[in-house]
């Protein structure tokens, strides 16, 4: 993969995953994607409202955070739960529905940072339903969307 390059990642069953290099260290990024009040700023899949987020400015395990999200017009809230965490390397919560969203870091050299993005939804009971929603596609271009706007950032 060359840098800036999105890549799609075989990651398993029920899973959408991308991956691109940027030149930022891992300790930037991670700041970005790790204080839900700023997640605003990265969401490429357009669904982030502008309305106030309530949660910690950097996200651990077990914390919970909560946006304004809107879909097909309407407009609502969700609390989601950090499942994983660890500090510049790895970030994942989960969605009131049971999937997950993963951010996994890895400094590649000085100063630059592959981030790996998946969309799990192989937690759910009963994923089927999901599938059949074109949810999965419809993230595969908002990760798609998000890690280009990271690359503008942080080009």
């Amino acid at each position: 993969m060359s840098a800036f390059e999105i890549s799609t990642v075989e990651s398993g069953p029920r899973k959408v995953t991308r991956r691109v290099e940027v030149s930022a260290p891992a300790a930037e990024v991670f700041s970005l994607i790790s204080n839900p009040h700023r997640h605003a700023e990265i969401d490429g899949s357009g669904t982030i409202r502008d309305v106030e987020v309530r949660g910690p400015d950097h996200l651990a395990v077990g914390d919970k955070f909560s946006v304004g999200m809107k879909q097909y017009g309407v407009p609502y809230r969700i609390t989601s739960t950090v499942t994983a965490a660890k500090d510049d390397r790895l970030l994942e919560w989960q969605h009131p529905w049971g999937w997950r969203w993963r951010w996994e870091l890895r400094e590649t050299k000085r100063g630059s940072t592959e981030i790996t993005e998946t969309f799990d939804y192989s937690t759910l009971k009963h994923p089927f339903w999901l599938g059949i929603s074109g949810m999965p596609r419809r993230n595969a271009e908002g990760i798609k969307a998000t890690l280009q706007g990271l690359v503008r950032r942080f080009g």
